[in-house]
């Protein structure tokens, strides 16, 4: 497949190669703030923000960092929602030389110290209702220095008065943190002149900029090492894919969060490269959603199939526009074609599904949004990017239409595993990452992905590592085995279902279970059904045959389907 056969398929507009600058990333803020100072770049429930000020927002947190110890290298967390704090602190952590490590404001205790720990984090920077929760694990990691911001100082009078109620109310906690010692206050450190920061002279663009957290089967999450390469180079590609964007004119909905790193490259970075303003929603509401574009009139729209279908599901669809919608491309999880067409149908826009994985910063394929597609097709490979097929049984490249394993190659494929070699070099061999996806290219160049050899979750969007569920479901007292699988859903796409063997004269229900696992697991990993068996299938080294289950779960709803 050396020959990309995919390239005649692309419209002139597109080019197959990219010229990429040997620049940092925080270096595109500094190039944008100058092109479009008073351009705004951000829209948080109500209040604007400027590029200019995002930019010298991001230099008062960089001179502060290095006052404070943080060095080229060091690595420090970011645990926000989507709010103008997140996209400042991301290039301030950058300028300051430091790696930025995007973690989940749903993580619990157990989850967050875990990371904070294999990352070797040296600070940072969160919410002022999830700081107790920092607190707690912060002795048993090599965390130095809390950063705490509140959602309230980002928003307009009279919503930054009433927010304090309504998040008490919600959450049953005031949290009062002063700037001292080891604590510090983002609203004291955005006070200090932009001239404290030291700009580092040295860069080198394979330079990690992001740890992003993602995992497998065979353990824990694994922190990515994205580069500043590789994040430029998906991006760039992103805006080549947006050929009909006009630099400067566009608005982008911004809920994909940015602690994936979908939401980092099309929204984030992609908005600061092309001076796009962001409407930033600190969670998913479909509700506020539809308000938003009825108001914000977005233009680009990037999401998952579970945000689009909670949209087109809303009793009060009708009531609102969204007729400035022009673009989507949907990740996270495969777009069902009846979405596609029902908000198309919605919108007048377009929208189209790609493919990624955090390894490629994340994308590798998308169809056209404005070209030929075809149903059920992941679409063809992006500019720089190289895919071939290969046996599962030799390693050889496949002919068209024959299904392996998917390969790829390109400037967004990530340096590595964080301190995990051994992980590392199973993935990316000579240069190709393996992706442990089965799929085949047909002959005019669509791919097509048939199944995952990997046996991870996909569910709403949120990748579920089946192992990390399984670790907690073994911590309690009544269970004998356990194993976890994802089953399909209508609205998730796949949900969480754990298949439970009890101990002998042990009893325990679904509410139980329920209740013991979200003391250990975000929300969204949690098993959503619970099944009882006497036994789990096992092969004849009883190892739990985990395919065995998911193969049960297809042939009850096509059984289902036929009667």
């Amino acid at each position: 497949m050396s020959e990309k056969p995919w390239l005649q398929l692309y419209p002139e507009e597109i080019p197959p190669e990219l010229n990429y600058d040997n620049k940092p990333l925080q270096d595109y803020l500094k190039r944008t703030a100058a092109e479009f100072p008073n351009k705004k770049a951000i829209h948080f429930l109500g209040k604007e923000f400027t590029f200019q000020y995002i930019y010298d927002a991001a230099r008062r947190l960089a001179g502060y960092l290095q006052e404070i110890g943080i060095e080229k290298g060091d690595r420090v967390a970011i645990m926000l929602p989507n709010c103008p704090q997140a996209v400042i602190s991301f290039y301030g952590i950058l300028m300051a030389g430091g790696i930025v490590v995007e973690t989940n404001p749903l993580y619990t205790e157990r989850e967050l110290q875990y990371q904070l720990k294999d990352s070797g984090t040296k600070l940072i920077i969160t919410l002022d209702i999830l700081y107790p929760r920092v607190t707690k694990v912060k002795a048993s990691t090599n965390l130095q220095h809390i950063v705490v911001t509140a959602i309230k100082e980002f928003l307009p009078f009279p919503k930054n008065i009433i927010y304090p109620f309504l998040q008490k109310k919600q959450y049953g906690l005031v949290v009062n943190v002063k700037h001292e010692n080891n604590n510090h206050l983002l609203k004291e450190i955005l006070k200090r002149s932009k001239n404290a920061y030291t700009e580092n002279s040295e860069h080198h663009e394979e330079d990690v900029a992001l740890l992003q957290y993602t995992g497998g089967t065979t353990g824990f999450p694994k922190g990515v090492m994205l580069t500043h390469k590789n994040l430029v180079a998906n991006s760039s590609m992103c805006s080549a894919w947006l050929y009909k964007c006009k630099r400067g004119e566009e608005i982008i909905l911004g809920i994909i969060p940015f602690f994936h790193v979908y939401g980092i490259t099309t929204l984030m970075i992609l908005a600061v490269l092309e001076a796009y303003k962001m409407i930033l929603l600190p969670k998913f509401d479909p509700e506020t959603t539809l308000k938003t574009i009825h108001k914000q009139r977005p233009t680009l729209f990037p999401g998952a199939p579970t945000i689009y279908i909670g949209l087109l599901n809303h009793p009060d669809l009708k009531k609102y526009d969204l007729s400035s919608i022009d673009s989507c491309l949907s990740g996270s999880a495969p777009l069902p074609v009846e979405v596609q067409q029902q908000f198309e149908k919605e919108t007048g826009g377009k929208l189209v599904e790609g493919y990624g994985l955090t390894e490629a910063s994340p994308i590798t394929h998308a169809n056209f949004l404005w070209g030929k597609r075809k149903k059920g097709s992941i679409g063809v490979p992006w500019p720089d990017t190289d895919v071939k097929i290969i046996s599962l049984e030799n390693g050889e490249s496949l002919l068209p239409g024959e299904i392996g394993e998917i390969l790829i190659k390109g400037p967004q494929i990530m340096k590595g595993y964080w301190n995990k070699l051994e992980e590392t070099e199973n993935i990316i061999q000579d240069g190709w990452l393996v992706t442990g996806d089965l799929g085949y290219m047909d002959k005019e160049g669509y791919f097509y992905v048939v199944d995952r050899k990997k046996d991870m979750i996909i569910a709403g969007g949120f990748n579920v590592y089946p192992r990390e569920v399984e670790e907690v479901l073994y911590e309690h007292p009544d269970i004998q085995e356990a194993v976890v699988a994802g089953v399909p859903d209508p609205y998730r796409g796949e949900t969480v279902k754990a298949y439970i063997v009890l101990k002998k004269n042990s009893f325990v229900n679904e509410q139980e279970l329920d209740e013991f696992s979200r003391k250990y697991l975000a929300a969204y990993k949690v098993p959503r059904i619970y099944e009882f068996r006497d036994e789990l299938p096992k092969s004849t080294v009883g190892k739990i045959l985990r395919r065995v289950l998911i193969d049960e779960e297809r042939n009850k709803i096509q059984d289902n389907e036929q009667v």
